[in-house]
């Protein structure tokens, strides 16, 4: 065997040993909300709609119940959601393709479009709300309530801005 492929074998063990000691949260949390997303699309399944989908619902009712504009922006939506805009336009494509959502320009700038559920979209919205409370149930029986309370706060706290911020401030190690 030639001494090239001994020290390329050599190296690649010697990685993968290394990253066998590596603790990686993004693959943890990623592996983890795949499966949680499993789980509640499943649940959702006999009323046609992702969990992501409700998720995107359920942002729009929560941030439409505080605007005066009559509901959030997709600026806003995005920011809420941390996705980037492309993402939420695409996640969003099929919810007003199906009269679930209504995208309404800004009394203020016509360019702004703003999300509102559209009657069809409420009624989906409560009917959506029963099967995730039961997928939410069940997950929270599973992980026990102090346990899934924890891992929800910790989710919360990876999501905000004080988090990017305070990631962001602090330097590189060498």
């Amino acid at each position: 065997m030639p001494t090239e492929k001994i020290n390329t074998d050599k190296a690649r063990a010697d990685l993968l040993d290394l990253l066998g000691d590596v603790a990686c949260t993004n693959n943890a949390l990623r592996r983890a909300a795949r499966r949680l997303g499993q789980l509640y699309d499943e649940a959702l399944a006999p009323i046609g709609l992702k969990a992501t989908q409700v998720g995107l619902l359920g942002e729009i009712t929560r941030l439409a119940a505080v605007d005066e504009q009559g509901g959030p922006t997709l600026q806003e939506l995005a920011g809420r959601l941390a996705i980037l805009m492309s993402a939420l336009t695409h996640a969003m494509k099929p919810l007003v393709r199906d009269g679930i959502v209504e995208l309404r320009p800004d009394a203020l700038d016509k360019r702004t479009k703003r999300c509102v559920l559209t009657p069809k979209g409420q009624a989906l919205f409560s009917e959506a709300l029963v099967y995730w409370a039961s997928a939410n149930n069940r997950v929270e029986q599973v992980l026990g309530h102090d346990s899934a309370a924890q891992l929800r706060g910790m989710a919360d706290h990876v999501a905000s801005e004080e988090f990017l911020a305070d990631y962001h401030s602090r330097s590189v190690p060498a």
